[in-house]
Parts: structure tokens; sequence; C-alpha cells
């Protein structure tokens, strides 16, 4: 892959994920605070940019968003190595708790 399409690749993520976040934000703003893992202070700012603002914003060469999932504690529980699929849901409930407490931290 050249950097042409690695930054090609990175202003398409950015474009997704603020029209997926603005989405987000004007049907359920709890959730998307929630789910997208950002203050309510920036979606406020996320709900008022306008398209060519958005396209602006999109058009960087670093993504905008972050991974929520840094510690390998949440990640083993996501990916559930070497366990069976009965403790899957389990799993996964407890990954979301500490991906909460985190938002609360953020909030």
């Amino acid at each position: 892959m050249t950097n042409e399409q690695v930054l090609m690749e990175i202003r398409e993520a950015n474009l997704q994920y603020l029209m997926l976040a603005q989405s987000l934000i004007r049907a359920d703003r709890e959730q998307a605070l929630f789910r997208l893992g950002i203050s309510d202070e920036t979606a406020s700012l996320l709900a008022l940019l306008t398209p060519a603002q958005v396209l602006k914003v999109a058009s960087s060469n670093t993504l905008i968003c972050r991974m929520r999932v840094d510690d390998d504690l949440v990640w083993a529980l996501l990916t559930n190595h070497g366990k069976g699929t009965a403790n899957d849901a389990v799993s996964r409930l407890h990954a979301s708790i500490l991906m909460a407490g985190r938002h609360q931290e953020a909030a």
C-alpha cells in the first residue's frame, strides 16, 4: 500500500466516523456518548458541524477517532482467546462494563 493510499483510507475512515457520529448523536445523544466514548462537549461540536466542516475535518492525515480498547484485559475479553463460546456473552458484557467505566472517566 502506498503512502497516498494510506492517506486516502484514513480520510475515508474519518468521513465515515464523522457521519456515523452525527447520526448517532441526532438519534439518541446519551446512547451516542456511550457508544462513541465522547464527552457531551465533543458531541455538541460534532452535532453542529456543517457538511463542509465535516469534509474539512475528515481530510486530515491522522485518524480522528481512537481505540477505547487499550489494555490487555479488555482485548482478551473481546477476543475470548482460548475459551469456549459459552463464556462469550459474559466476556463481552465484562468488556462493555470496563469500557463504560472509561466513558465516564472521559466525560
